[in-house]
């Protein structure tokens, strides 16, 4: 039976910004991958000037992530399902979020459709946001709780019994991909080699606004191969990010010096593993043998 990974992300997008070096890696392994995303990004601001003039932008952005995902899935190759909910937005701090959107539907609620997903596809391992949802976006915060009620709940009969044949995911982890420990390093390799650069700047920025997140991974995955197949999948939402953001893309060989990971922490494990992993797929063969 082959290894099976699922990705649960709040938007289009995310997949590629969260994880797509990472999923490029499996797939080279062997790893069926789904990636499952939970709205479908209606709600999302247009941050690229060229695809802002695209009448389909303001008439159909829907449609528009929705063939930005389709690229991007056929970049990285996984398998992609839509959850079926709609984007919450991000309304101002204390103001509700619209009615019938993804972070105002129960969680219980919208946990059925991934239960459902989930006995299907049977997945070995989970990733999706930590309990602040990676950052305090309603539906990143709803993607995290939906996908720890199909953790505790996909492999019990008595729970969504409408949803399938019960099936238990064996580790569920959460992306840790952006951390202060790898701003911090990717700055000193600046520093100690390339002291002139002008990331240097946006990296002291990045340092004072990350400085007080603690590094949280038990996981690194050695990616750096999949470096450009990662950043296209990610040019491919191209409503999402302009072709020239820094924050996005820093120079590839910087990155596979410096830092050629992409950062998980283990949230729960039915199986036996170490303190400290370099695959996310550890222990589980043999659980399963």
């Amino acid at each position: 039976m082959a290894l099976r990974l699922i990705a649960v992300h709040a938007h289009p997008d995310d997949e590629s910004s969260k994880g797509a070096a990472t999923y490029a890696h499996y797939l080279d392994e062997g790893v069926e991958v789904l990636i499952v995303s939970c709205t479908g990004g209606e709600r999302g601001d247009v941050l690229n000037e060229l695809v802002a003039r695209n009448p389909k932008s303001r008439r159909d952005l829907a449609g528009l992530r929705r063939d930005e995902m389709a690229r991007a899935r056929d970049i990285i190759g996984f398998e992609h399902q839509w959850l079926g909910y709609e984007d919450s937005g991000l309304p101002p701090e204390g103001d509700p979020v619209p009615a019938g959107s993804f972070a105002d539907i129960p969680a219980e609620v919208s946990a059925e459709a991934l239960v459902r997903i989930v006995r299907d596809f049977k997945p070995h391992v989970m990733i999706t946001y930590n309990e602040q949802g990676g950052y305090p976006h309603p539906d990143h915060i709803r993607c995290h709780e939906i996908s720890k009620i199909a953790w505790d709940t996909a492999g019990d009969a008595s729970a969504y019994p409408e949803a399938g044949e019960p099936w238990s995911i064996d580790k569920l982890y959460y992306e840790e991909i952006f951390n202060a420990k790898r701003v911090n390093t990717v700055y000193q390799w600046l520093l100690d080699n390339d002291a002139a650069s002008p990331l240097v700047e946006q990296f002291e920025q990045l340092r004072e606004w990350m400085g007080k997140r603690p590094y949280r991974g038990t996981a690194q995955v050695n990616v750096g191969r999949f470096f450009e197949q990662r950043d296209e999948a990610l040019r491919a939402h191209e409503s999402q990010v302009p072709p020239d953001s820094t924050f996005f893309f820093w120079p590839l060989e910087l990155q596979r010096e410096a830092w050629p990971f992409e950062d998980y922490r283990l949230a729960a494990s039915r199986v036996a593993t170490s303190e400290f992993e370099a695959d996310l797929f550890q222990g589980i063969e043999e659980a399963r043998a």
